[in-house]
């Protein structure tokens, strides 16, 4: 396989985890000292606990009940990767449906032959409810 389609590879097994509500299982994609800016450059969390936790709050508060992605855009240049995709989810919390739409973002490096996320940030994010 060559670095495009492992990245892709990569992508999919990050989106699937924490869809899945298996969150415990991206700590195989995540470098121990990954970090996550939040959308707008509002904050940011490092370390791959922090960012496993924040995918299980989502999994343990929200039900998604749709999800999809298009426009996937994946560089390499020697062992670092960019890849990124835009997303509509539709999810629910606390009784409530919201239509969030945006860019998600990942810096991936390859190590030992293994491609890791160490940095992700969502662009362009819009949050709007959904009328029932």
């Amino acid at each position: 396989m060559d670095d495009e389609s492992e990245i892709q590879d990569v992508l999919r097994r990050l989106n699937d985890c924490w869809l899945e509500k298996r969150p415990a299982d991206l700590n195989g994609v995540l470098h121990d000292d990954v970090t996550m800016v939040f959308p707008g450059f509002a904050g940011r969390i490092s370390g791959k606990r922090a960012l496993i936790d924040g995918f299980t709050d989502f999994c343990e508060s929200a039900v998604v009940h749709s999800f999809s992605i298009d426009d996937e855009q994946i560089d390499v240049a020697g062992n670092t990767g960019t890849a990124s995709f835009r997303f509509a989810m539709v999810y629910e919390r606390e009784g409530k449906k919201y239509l969030s739409t945006g860019r998600d973002l990942w810096v991936l490096s390859k190590n030992e032959g293994q491609w890791k996320a160490v940095w992700r940030t969502m662009l362009d994010v819009t949050e709007e409810p959904v009328a029932e």
